[in-house]
């Protein structure tokens, strides 16, 4: 089911997840038990993880959609050839249904380091390319953020729990 007009709706549940993502990073503690299913709802931060780990997280990734089914995707400053994700942590949520949200640099594991992955697809320099996407297995924070209307997206997918050092 996809959305017809952001505006169409009185509700929006893509604000009420990253409201709900935000309480989560708040209250981070330690997992107890596992979770067989997972959804942006899971409690406590940490039961994204897989293998579920003791290693404290103080972050809940996600990626939104438009309306047309597309990645949202924001621009991040870098030293480097990447400097577009799609990936997202919550930073703040205000007047009902905005909110501030990190752009998180994707990467891979290379050899034990941390190396960036370039989303965007070679032939047009414009497009997200989705195969990109799984090769994604790491984070790290960037220091931009967007404001964005969450009234706007019509799908949220959370990711992973992390620890991107913010909160130390």
């Amino acid at each position: 089911m996809g959305c017809r007009n952001c505006h169409d709706f009185d509700g929006n549940c893509v604000c009420e997840v990253v409201r709900t993502i935000k309480d989560i990073q708040d209250n981070a503690v330690s997992p107890t038990e596992c979770s067989e299913c997972t959804s942006c709802f899971n409690e406590p931060l940490g039961t994204l993880v897989s293998p579920t780990s003791m290693e404290p997280v103080d972050t809940r990734v996600f990626v939104l959609s438009k309306a047309d089914g597309s990645p949202f995707h924001a621009f991040f400053s870098g030293g480097c050839d990447v400097c577009v994700s799609i990936f997202f942590r919550v930073e703040e949520v205000f007047d009902n249904c905005c909110a501030t949200l990190r752009v998180l640099v994707p990467g891979m594991c290379d050899s034990g380091d941390f190396c960036p992955v370039n989303l965007l697809s070679s032939k047009s320099r414009c497009c997200i390319d989705l195969r990109k996407v799984c090769q994604v297995d790491q984070f790290m924070a960037s220091n931009d953020c967007v404001t964005v209307d969450l009234k706007c997206f019509c799908a949220i997918q959370c990711i992973a729990d992390v620890n991107l050092g913010i909160c130390d």
